[in-house]
């Protein structure tokens, strides 16, 4: 299978492509690289030891991408491109919405226009807003109590795919819901590697433990959980490209959501007591206030991509913390050097 990845080569973009090229799929990246870096493609095909064709182009430019994808042939889309920091959504929601949801109408315009009828789409558990139960499955509500741009961008482009679907019935699609994405590939070539501040916790970890930054900022320890800090459910990124290349075993006519997580919710303690284990670094911390809009337990359900996919984690949050530490160690600046 001939796989277009949108956004490939950013942090999941590139895992993904990692695994579809060992399992013998030709992959294309169309990337703008605003947000990631062609030296990620580049150690990809170095692990893997395959090609990738590459097309540096913004996908929520139609004119733009279609010159580049002109005469390229894909059989299937994995669709990642997009901006996605949460405190960065609020800041610029019009940049937001506009990137988020012009590079999902013009993927699907494209698609449309080539005949090609099979879309995996990078999703997210923000799309749950502040959650009525936990752990979390997909009939839970969608659009209630969202709290930032992004995770409204996410919404509407599952309600678009949706909507699409209905319009051409043989659209086949699925919507992925990421709870919290951690870890790197294990040989350290490839990684997390964020712009600017870490918007996520193991990456601003790591960047702790390696030297980078001074101190943790901790959000809040009176939460009704057993330590007092959020508990998240935690998903190695090997773990989550391996669902996306599970979604595209099973793709039918139609839509439907799952959740790619591992059922088990780790604090933010724990995972600090994990990563100074890995690392054998200190990572000092403070607590501070806990933000608006966070809530105390995040925890999927994936059950049913268990069941439908024949998918389910198999790596450990020890492990996200050894793989993401010997990224780190060995590229301190990410792939700037």
């Amino acid at each position: 299978m001939r796989v277009l990845l949108t956004g490939g080569a950013g942090y999941i973009g590139s895992h993904t492509a990692l695994v579809l090229l060992e399992r013998g799929d030709d992959v294309v990246i169309l990337d703008d690289f605003s947000n990631s870096s062609v030296e990620s493609v580049r150690r990809v095909e170095a692990l893997t030891g395959r090609s990738i064709t590459v097309l540096d182009a913004d996908l929520s430019d139609r004119d733009a991408a279609t010159a580049a994808l002109a005469g390229v042939e894909f059989d299937a889309v994995i669709h990642f491109a997009g901006l996605k920091a949460v405190g960065e959504s609020v800041a610029e929601p019009v940049r937001y919405y506009r990137t988020n949801l012009d590079s999902t109408l013009v993927l699907l315009d494209l698609m449309r226009e080539r005949g090609v009828t099979k879309l995996v789409f990078s999703s997210s558990a923000t799309v749950y807003g502040d959650p009525e139960r936990s752990p979390i499955d997909e009939e839970h509500p969608v659009g209630v109590g969202v709290t930032n741009p992004y995770g409204w961008s996410k919404f509407m482009n599952e309600r678009i795919i949706r909507d699409a679907q209905v319009a051409r019935p043989e659209l086949e699609g699925v919507l992925l819901r990421y709870f919290n994405p951690v870890g790197a590939h294990p040989s350290g070539r490839i990684g997390e590697d964020p712009t600017g501040i870490p918007n996520n916790l193991m990456p601003f970890i790591a960047q702790v433990a390696v030297g980078k930054r001074a101190r943790l900022s901790v959000f809040g320890d009176a939460y009704p959980t057993p330590d007092g800090t959020g508990v998240r459910d935690y998903i190695h990124v090997m773990d989550l490209a391996e669902g996306h290349v599970a979604a595209l075993e099973r793709l039918v006519p139609g839509v439907v959501a799952y959740n790619l997580g591992s059922g088990d919710g780790s604090s933010v303690l724990d995972v600090i007591r994990a990563f100074e284990e890995a690392s054998g670094r200190e990572v000092p911390y403070d607590i501070v206030p806990p933000r608006a809009g966070d809530v105390a337990t995040v925890v999927a359900d994936p059950s049913r991509a268990n069941r439908d996919l024949k998918w389910r984690t198999s790596r450990s949050l020890a492990e996200a913390c050894r793989d993401t530490w010997a990224w780190q160690s060995a590229n301190p600046n990410g792939y700037a050097g």
